[in-house]
């Protein structure tokens, strides 16, 4: 049935919002705002469980903007609906300092109602898949006679979306999990920004879904407005729950503008004369701009009030449940005010038990702690056995079975990044990714918003250097580190050894900390005895010179036991020398110059550092005298110690370039 005259009003309070705050930025896509509103409309007025109150109600559903260009509609949404963005907020759309940036951002929904950092295309449908997953494994850990975690995660996404490769990764695990709660909207308008997407897009989406376990309905251009007939779509889509449902809206991009059906509507404003044009169209008044009616604004405020209702008819159930489920009760609430156990069964690594490699004793590390740390979740891309990041004894997420706690993702790095993002960000839950670190190239657009919204995501690479050996360059990162690094936000660690890796492990788990990068070993590497390792400062020394050192030994990860036997050899020649483990440089570089002058003694200009990896950036640490010895090529196939001999990484090969390098006074 065709919209009421009170629903077309509505919907273009929507619509007009957007294109006005597009309009004043003289920036922005106003044609998925217009085509898609009727969608919004929907969804959000006759389905979505939120409370504008408290954003963060936890049971409340997820709508994730795939699409974050189109992130107009979402803003002029949340101000409808009474969350914390005033109207002056619309108004500085995509200005500097505005709760209104161009792309959806997670870190202003402490105020805003975002639940996801979206923009790069294919992210946020692949979040939604993970905050699903989030759903439905602590409906499965905490649902106990009373039913506290019930909630729907929605998504609208747009044809670039399901362009992107991660989208089909991330499809495909949905459908195998078989997450119902998850509904996405397809907002298919057959734009994109460059042209018609029938330029290089002709699949048929309803195959592809279909063919990956997916529930899937089709709404046609004549109904893409109808909200009565998305409504019951969604409907259907909420009563199928074996199955993730895939909701295809064929739309008009720029409805009823002169750019209706147009790319030229997708990514510039419309522009004084078409918005006029378009308001006469539509039948809304041409001034004010940002015009909401009384009527329109009360309908919307009225809603949201429900929302605080639903909220509370949740806490009663909440407290009848936390009587009855009272240690269930203090983990949940526990997990939700971000603190740590009293303590936690850390192993105790020795000599006999310590001397392994690094994604060892990380493995062993992870499960000692694993059973007081119900939060900590994830998986691998197809690599459990060599990662060592399986949690042993505590299940596996699987379709017939969603209390399980480790995550198969498959070969599929880049959705497993960005649905552990998901993960995160729904709350409740402590995700890790894991993979061969030469493969952080498939995920690093995921990794890169992972940083950028602050996500409490640990990353745990393992493969770390050339000395994986056989495998071979394809296999070897070299310039991964230097990557890693560069990424604001990121903490990377190298750990030297077991005590390191259980140092960094107390450092990750930290609430309200991250995102972190754990960089291991595939080789065994020495234990480098029982001692303090303050990993949260980032760098120590580690084995001292007698007096003044002549020369300072920098090394991360596995080249540390490297630094300390050539060490011995320098001693012996009379070169006094300092070794330093630098397993994070982001935390050294936060410590007080004091600290940073003590380990790195600034009148020591005598200084090498050893890494099997790009040389890039060393040069902050060891200064303009010093010597960066690394890896500034491409790996090879051959067992580790061949492939340490050819490329100098002996002791007797570093302690003969630093006695090339320095001139060293004789003692």
């Amino acid at each position: 049935m065709p919209n009421t005259p009170a629903d077309e009003q509505r919907i273009n309070a929507i619509r007009f919002l957007s294109v006005d705050a597009v309009d004043q930025a003289k920036s922005g896509h106003p044609g998925l705002p217009l085509g898609a509103a009727g969608q919004a409309y929907a969804l959000w007025t006759r389905h979505l469980r939120v409370n504008p109150q408290d954003p963060h109600w936890f049971n409340r559903d997820r709508f994730v903007l795939s699409a974050g260009h189109g992130s107009a509609l979402l803003y002029s949404l949340l101000y409808l609906f009474g969350f914390s963005l005033t109207l002056d907020d619309l108004k500085s759309f995509r200005q500097l300092g505005s709760k209104t940036p161009g792309h959806p951002e997670y870190e202003y929904s402490q105020h805003a109602g975002v639940e996801a950092t979206t923009g790069p295309l294919g992210q946020g449908f692949a979040n939604a898949v993970g905050m699903a997953i989030a759903e439905a494994h602590l409906a499965a850990v905490y649902n106990r006679a009373q039913t506290i975690v019930d909630h729907y995660t929605y998504c609208l996404a747009g044809d670039g979306d399901l362009m992107e490769g991660i989208s089909q990764e991330a499809l495909s695990l949905a459908g195998h999990l078989k997450l119902g709660k998850l509904i996405v909207l397809y907002d298919d308008n057959k734009v994109s920004l460059a042209g018609p997407t029938d330029v290089t897009f002709t699949d048929d989406a309803i195959a592809r879904f279909d063919a990956s376990g997916w529930h899937t309905q089709f709404i046609d251009a004549a109904h893409s407005n109808d909200a009565e007939a998305i409504s019951q779509a969604i409907a259907v889509a909420k009563n199928v729950t074996d199955r993730p449902s895939l909701i295809e809206v064929r739309s008009h991009i720029g409805y009823g503008s002169p750019k209706q059906d147009s790319f030229k509507v997708h990514g510039e404003p419309l522009g004084p004369e078409n918005t006029r044009k378009t308001k006469e169209r539509l039948g809304w008044p041409l001034e004010p701009a940002f015009y909401v009616p009384d009527d329109v604004l009360a309908f919307y405020r009225d809603l949201a009030k429900k929302g605080a209702d639903l909220e509370a008819q949740w806490e009663t159930a909440y407290v009848q449940w936390k009587q009855e489920n009272p240690e269930l009760a203090e983990q949940f609430e526990r997990i939700e005010r971000g603190e740590l156990p009293r303590s936690l069964p850390w192993p105790q690594f020795t000599p006999e038990n310590g001397a392994v490699a690094t994604r060892d004793s990380s493995g062993v590390a992870m499960n000692a702690i694993a059973a007081s740390l119900p939060e900590l979740v994830g998986g691998s891309a197809d690599l459990d056995p060599s990662t060592k990041t399986y949690l042993k004894g505590r299940g596996d997420f699987e379709p017939n079975n969603h209390a399980g706690r480790n995550i198969h993702y498959g070969v599929r790095e880049h959705a497993m990044a960005a649905v552990n993002n998901g993960i995160a960000c729904h709350g409740g839950l402590l995700p890790f990714s894991a993979t061969f670190f030469n493969f952080v190239d498939y995920l690093k657009p995921a990794l890169r918003l992972t940083a950028l919204a602050h996500i409490h995501h640990i990353y745990v690479f393992t493969h770390d250097s050339v000395f994986l050996g056989e495998d071979g360059p394809t296999h070897e990162p070299i310039e991964q580190l230097a990557m890693l690094r560069a990424i604001p936000n990121l903490n990377t660690i190298r750990p030297a050894d077991a005590i390191e890796v259980e140092e960094a492990w107390k450092l990750v788990i930290e609430p309200k900390s991250g995102p972190w990068a754990l960089v291991l070993t595939r080789q065994k590497v020495p234990f480098l005895g029982a001692r303090s390792a303050p990993v949260e400062k980032g760098a120590y020394v580690i084995a001292d010179a007698t007096g003044s050192p002549d020369l300072v030994l920098m090394a991360t990860g596995s080249e540390v036991s490297l630094a300390l036997e050539t060490k011995k050899l320098l001693d012996a020649q009379g070169i006094d020398t300092r070794v330093v483990s630098m397993p994070c440089w982001t935390l050294f570089a936060k410590q007080p110059q004091s600290y940073r002058d003590e380990v790195l003694p600034p009148k020591v200009t005598a200084r090498m550092s050893i890494e099997a990896a790009a040389t890039f950036g060393w040069s902050r640490w060891v200064g303009d005298k010093g010597v960066i010895f690394g890896i500034d090529r491409f790996g090879m196939s051959a067992p580790a110690a061949d492939i340490a001999k050819a490329l100098g990484f002996t002791a007797e090969a570093v302690a003969k370039l630093a006695q090339e390098s320095f001139a060293f006074a004789a003692r």
